[in-house]
């Protein structure tokens, strides 16, 4: 459960959370914990797989974003804007955190809070031109009217010509105090999401009535963050299943924020993976309520942890690039200067400040001083070292590791480089990997190696002629971009995107566009298996049937062109492939979350016999999606779990199911969550599949 945070009148904002983290991590990590010792690889050498048929988008243009605040006196001095540039961030979003629900673009005001001066709009907007960054901006939702976000849009576009696309409605509104917690500034007499989502209609309506072409963006929570699956009194729905069906046709994205924590570096180093979980239920949250095309911003991010030591950094560049590859179109961190708090110390030796911000502030508490005004801190390199990587059209591919003290994310470059970003969360060993290649050949003269390190003030690059083998200092983020080798490339291009146009529950086609750059002789369709590919179709068209699918299920697909020389060509953008469940069994299951708290929830399951003859004596069978759901409380029946495996049986009085759906048998249980928890999807009665509503 994330905690709320107040709304400060000092010009920062100060963050607090408690969370569940990765176990594995945590306790890989705990092990060691003093200063960095020497850089001694370890003599198991970590298996690191990139898969560069296994497609996962493109880089967009807003993709490495950044906050800025007009409570910021530096926000637009030359030094930081050279900085912010040297960085590559291509999007800043404005007017900072909660101070958006009591900005008023007009004089430059926030009744109640801290306005810096040289932080107006125009201001702002100098840094993101200078800079080559597109603003996000922040309509005042909570103090102001869709009037005066109106004017905002004509003051930018039709006067300045700005040509600002990106607008939130409101920051943080479910913090609001409708669930009891109150850091976020609602004027609105109902603060119910219900009343947040029609209002969203109101502004969207009066925005785009001066400007069509602008992008109204809609506040959601994310799955297993408070107060994801919270009901006030007298509610049937949380947040997210209020306002998604309201803003469906009237919002263009979504924006949600994660501030994950963890109590120690250790089990924050291991959060990121819980995010693609969790970013995964949002995306099937938009599916069922109608909001499917909707795309999702992540425009708040910061660890709690360690925030301006290497830590910090290594969880931000995971963070970053695991968001974006699942379709994420910005990440957008917190934020640009923050200012200190409580002084403590990090796993490496390094004073760490509390401070949010990627730059020092300069200022003091108590003896303890930060570093001097503008000096970067190792979030500001993590940011820097996402475009060693990978820059705005270069394609996201697979990558993954047998350790869970290496991170490893990777790129193929339009050019036709790929880069490697490999991150060790180890404070006191070098890790040895050994790098394997699918769908790519590697030139195998030279590398270029870029590593920013503990306690470094600067990334250092190199030149290495070992493209199969890299050794990976403590506490480092390291990208490794190798040519390809020549003849093994193929001239066709990636096929386009790939879309369903039909499913069952148990199989499924997908349709897609043909390849440019030469003659085709198949397309190939392959699911995406953790770094693996697994061929399941080939097709001389552009469309693809595939069958003996697991009902119930999420696929990810890829589409791939192989040419006259047998050479595939660049996967193309994955496309998800939902399955059902049968739609005349001879049973039902209902299932339906009745109470959160983010990291917990209460469910009930419905069962019907739509079968000729009564059942008696029963046993209900599913599996969770996600490993971190578990189940510790239940009632009306008797619930076991194995793994992620639960078998629900009756009690002596709920033991029998009529025939023809003469009766259902209802029960309960409590279930635990560290991160996402996607309801169970396949559920059989007596070993026989059901329809699942």
């Amino acid at each position: 459960m994330r905690l709320p945070r107040s709304l400060s009148a000092a010009p920062w904002r100060l963050r607090a959370a408690a969370a569940l983290s990765t176990a594995v991590l945590g306790a890989a990590l705990l092990t060691g914990g003093g200063p960095a010792a020497a850089d001694t690889a370890d003599p198991a050498p970590v298996d690191v797989t990139v898969n560069a048929a296994e497609g996962q988008g493109t880089i967009p243009d807003t993709a490495y974003g950044l906050n800025s605040a007009v409570w910021d006196s530096q926000m637009n001095v030359p030094e930081v804007q050279d900085l912010l540039q040297g960085a590559n961030v291509g999007m800043l979003r404005y007017p900072g955190g909660s101070y958006g629900d009591i900005y008023h673009w007009q004089d430059n005001t926030a009744p109640g809070g801290y306005v810096a001066p040289g932080t107006d709009f125009d201001a702002f907007m100098g840094t993101a031109q200078k800079i080559g960054a597109q603003p996000i901006l922040i309509a005042n939702y909570g103090s102001g009217t869709p009037e005066e976000a109106a004017g905002w849009v004509r003051y930018a576009n039709v006067t300045k010509h700005y040509g600002a696309k990106y607008w939130e409605i409101g920051n943080e509104l479910y913090g609001n105090g409708h669930y009891g917690s109150g850091w976020e500034h609602d004027d609105h007499a109902d603060t119910s999401p219900t009343a947040y989502a029609t209002n969203l209609a109101g502004f969207a309506s009066a925005m785009k009535a001066v400007d069509p072409t602008v992008k109204i963006g809609a506040v959601l929570t994310l799955p297993g963050n408070w107060p994801d699956g919270v009901m006030a009194s007298g509610e049937s729905a949380d947040w997210n299943h209020t306002v998604i069906p309201l803003i469906a046709g009237k919002a263009d994205f979504v924006i949600v924020h994660w501030y994950p924590g963890g109590s120690n570096a250790a089990q924050m180093l291991g959060e990121p993976s819980q995010l693609t979980g969790e970013l995964a239920q949002l995306r099937d949250q938009l599916d069922a309520g109608g909001a499917a095309d909707l795309p999702i911003a992540l425009t708040e991010v910061n660890s709690n942890v360690d925030e301006d030591t290497q830590p910090d950094a290594l969880f931000g560049a995971d963070a970053y690039v695991t968001a974006l590859q699942s379709g994420v179109f910005t990440v957008d961190w917190w934020d640009t200067h923050n200012g200190p708090g409580a002084i403590s110390t990090a796993p490496d030796g390094a004073t760490d400040y509390d401070d949010y911000g990627i730059l020092s502030s300069g200022t003091c508490v108590g003896s303890v001083c930060e570093p001097p005004l503008n000096t970067p801190f190792p979030t500001y390199f993590a940011i820097s070292m996402l475009s060693h990587l990978g820059r705005p059209g270069d394609q996201l591919v697979g990558a993954g590791t047998s350790s869970p003290l290496v991170s490893a994310h990777a790129v193929h470059r339009a050019d036709g480089d790929l880069s490697v970003m490999l991150i060790n969360k180890d404070p006191d060993h070098a890790q040895q990997v050994a790098l394997h290649y699918a769908g790519f050949t590697p030139d195998p003269s030279s590398a270029r190696v870029d590593t920013f390190r503990d306690l470094a003030s600067s990334i250092d690059s190199a030149t290495s002629d070992d493209v199969a083998a890299q050794t990976l200092p403590p506490y480092s983020i390291t990208t490794v971009t190798l040519h390809p080798q020549a003849g093994t490339s193929s001239a066709l291009s990636a096929p386009g995107a790939p879309h369903v146009t039909a499913a069952g529950d148990t199989d499924a086609t997908i349709a897609w566009t043909p390849s440019s750059g030469g003659t085709a002789t198949r397309y190939e369709v392959y699911r995406q298996n953790g770094t693996t590919s697994e061929l399941l179709a080939d097709s001389t068209g552009t469309s693809a049937t595939v069958h003996n699918l697991t009902p119930g299920s999420t696929f990810t697909w890829n589409v791939l062109a192989r040419d006259a020389n047998g050479r595939l060509s660049r996967p193309s953008v994955p496309v998800t492939v939902r399955t059902g469940t049968p739609q005349h069994s001879t049973c039902r299951v209902s299932f339906k979350v009745t109470a959160g708290w983010g990291n917990g929830y209460n469910a009930d399951v419905a069962i019907t016999n739509t079968g000729p003859a009564p059942i008696t004596g029963w046993t209900l069978a599913f599996t969770f999606p996600a490993a971190g759901e578990t189940v510790s409380g239940y009632w009306n029946s008797t619930v076991t779990q194995q793994g992620r495996t639960v078998v629900a049986t009756p009690v002596d009085w709920n033991s029998t199911l009529a025939a023809d759906g003469g009766n259902s048998v209802d029960f309960g249980f409590t279930g635990a969550n560290t991160g996402a928890y996607p309801p169970p999807t396949v559920f059989t009665l007596n070993g026989t599949v059901c329809t699942t509503t």
